[in-house]
């Protein structure tokens, strides 16, 4: 059971990730969390330092839980179905977490960034996808691609329209593209994909290329920076 204080912590914490979930960086000011939260300026300051702190706060635990997401879906089988099971899970917790919606927003710091957890996390798909698809074809490295360029697409299609973030969305997708990823798939793969545009998903394939050039505007410098740490640079 939380202390008083432990509750006190986190009525401000969630204060702060309402306020910036569901409107802007600069709503979750001083007067806006203490009225939010219930509690005085001075309940405020004991906790944190500055606003600053406590956005951090925000950033942590939004941390927290995508990273908790990521390994529950990572951690289970079949590996190939994986990345799947992460962008229906990290969509979900984006259309109905607020705490996840405000601390993808948000960097280290408690500042707007860059990099913010939304760079951070995409990093780690990378990583992820690319260590358990070691063997596959195309090259484990494309397949990351893929994957954070379909994850970044959602994650900033969904701000404008929560549909995106629906895991009908996500698994309408990843139907189209789970072949791709399947284990030990050498041709076979690139054979599926092809003979199902060849039987009229062209509908599909337009859904998943509009999500990635929207996706490939926000993941450039997560895709290097990836890169730069799989390098050693």
């Amino acid at each position: 059971m939380q202390t008083r204080s432990e509750q006190t912590r986190q009525a401000l914490v969630r204060a702060a990730a309402e306020l910036i979930a569901n409107g802007r960086l600069a709503d979750a000011g001083l007067v806006n969390i203490c009225r939010r939260a219930g509690v005085s300026r001075g309940a405020l300051y004991h906790h944190f330092s500055s606003i600053a702190e406590l956005n951090a706060a925000v950033y942590e635990q939004a941390h927290e839980r995508v990273v908790a997401l990521m390994d529950e879906a990572f951690g289970s089988s079949p590996v190939e179905d994986a990345p799947e099971r992460l962008l229906i899970a990290f969509c979900e917790a984006l259309r109905t977490e607020e705490l996840v919606r405000a601390g993808i927003q948000l960097a280290v710091d408690g500042s707007a960034g860059p990099p913010r957890l939304r760079d951070d996390v995409l990093t780690l798909v990378r990583g992820r996808v690319a260590d358990t698809h070691r063997d596959a074809v195309p090259a484990p490295e494309d397949l990351a691609d893929l994957a954070v360029v379909v994850a970044a697409g959602l994650e900033t299609l969904g701000h404008t329209d929560a549909e995106w973030w629906d895991a009908k969305t996500s698994k309408r997708l990843w139907a189209l593209l789970r072949p791709l990823f399947s284990a030990g798939v050498v041709g076979g793969a690139l054979s599926a994909v092809s003979a199902a545009g060849a039987v009229g998903s062209a509908g599909a394939v337009g859904a998943v290329g509009a999500v990635g050039v929207v996706g490939v505007v926000g993941t450039e410098g997560a895709g290097r920076r990836g890169r730069r740490e799989g390098e050693g640079v």
